[in-house]
């Protein structure tokens, strides 16, 4: 079953505790460039890519680019893995922002 970005977002918000400190990117996975970086952020959040695109004023092709290099490098294989990335490494916290400052 499927769940809107919003619900989702509260369930993680209402089963997943804060880390206590957030696990750091390995060395290998520092590739990631900070306009990936907010790509993935953006997307772990639930945004679509046409929200990206507007939310960056990049095109939707360059932010399936980012997001496609991004995962590359980091070995994930799909945007659920992204989005478990992202809380793991702190990149999203329960109950932050979903836009970029």
């Amino acid at each position: 079953m499927l769940f809107a970005p919003t619900v989702t977002r509260r369930l993680i918000e209402a089963y997943h505790p804060a880390p206590a400190s957030p696990r750091t990117i390995a060395p290998e996975r520092d590739t990631v460039t900070s306009r990936e970086r907010d790509v993935l952020r953006l997307v772990a959040t639930g945004a679509t890519n046409t929200d990206v695109a507007r939310q960056l004023f990049i095109s939707e092709a360059t932010v399936k680019t980012h997001l496609n290099r991004a995962m590359a490098k980091l070995g994930l294989s799909s945007r659920a893995q992204v989005v478990v990335f992202a809380y793991e490494t702190a990149l999203v916290t329960p109950g932050g922002p979903t836009a970029l400052p």
